[in-house]
């Protein structure tokens, strides 16, 4: 079967971080607004991790967020932390390298463990359940179909969770919104050869569904260059090219605030040029 089935290939345009705390404030951290900075180890290691996970530094984000495990074995905010830059870490991995896909799976291997672990620390904290719908998404993009159909229903799984955890989780709905995009677009063809060759049912997607997932992700974070990109391709797929060109060109206005966002106005920038004429 010649069309592979990337279930979440571009998991996560943003490169899952959240909206920034001011360092130094008494209470409030990224991905937790309600916990208290008291000045303690772990807490000051947390607002060091943001810090430098802000500042693209993602290795030595990694160091502070290891230090707060030593400390505090299930520590919820660190695990999900740490399987966030692990993410990170497989992302930037170049294609140039020897061996890429498979360092990269490695990175999202254990980016995987880490929100698993998460999740089992608080099963009701939101990031726990983004995260490992993150890492398994990034994992399905380097695999086989097989393994892609096997990810499918855990991936959406875990983003409904995410959501009923925190229903002002944008991040979470961008996540479903290119969930149903790329299960929309996943012909009958392929659809029966997996259920024929594989003995598989692929999960259905809606385009309008979609769309739908992606305004309420903008709702939320309304500069979020990634969103307006992702929102901007469904609208191609739709063939619905005035509203594709709408959300395209607002992904360029928005300032840079995530590592992958330089790349994400390139793609906005070709995909205006490939839909010039339509």
């Amino acid at each position: 079967m010649k069309q592979r089935l990337i279930l979440i290939g571009v998991l996560l345009g943003c490169s899952m971080a959240l909206a920034p705390v001011w360092a130094g404030s008494s209470r409030g951290r990224v991905g937790c607004p309600q916990c208290v900075n008291d000045g303690s180890e772990v807490s000051q290691l947390l607002q060091q991790f943001d810090a430098l996970y802000a500042a693209f530094k993602p290795k030595e984000a990694l160091k502070a967020v290891m230090r707060v495990l030593e400390l505090d074995p299930n520590n919820q905010e660190a695990l999900a932390k740490a399987a966030r830059v692990y993410i990170e870490l497989g992302d930037i991995i170049p294609e140039s390298e020897t061996n890429w896909q498979e360092k990269r799976l490695k990175q999202y291997h254990i980016a995987e463990d880490y929100a698993r672990k998460a999740v089992k620390a608080d099963p009701n904290n939101t990031w726990g359940h983004f995260y490992l719908a993150a890492s398994l998404g990034k994992t399905a993009a380097h695999s086989s179909v097989s393994k892609q159909i096997d990810l499918a229903g855990e991936i959406h799984s875990a983003v409904e969770k995410s959501i009923a955890a925190d229903p002002q989780n944008g991040f979470a709905y961008h996540v479903y919104g290119i969930w149903h995009r790329k299960m929309a677009e996943i012909g009958k063809t392929s659809r029966f050869l997996a259920s024929t060759f594989l003995g598989r049912s692929i999960p259905k997607g809606s385009l309008s569904t979609s769309v739908e997932y992606f305004l309420k992700a903008l709702a939320l974070n309304p500069t979020v260059v990634s969103h307006h990109l992702e929102l901007g391709k469904t609208y191609v797929t739709l063939g619905k090219w005035d509203l594709a060109r709408v959300s395209l060109k607002s992904s360029l206005v928005h300032p840079v605030q995530f590592s992958d966002d330089a790349a994400h106005k390139k793609e906005a920038e070709q995909l205006l040029r490939e839909i010039k004429d339509r």
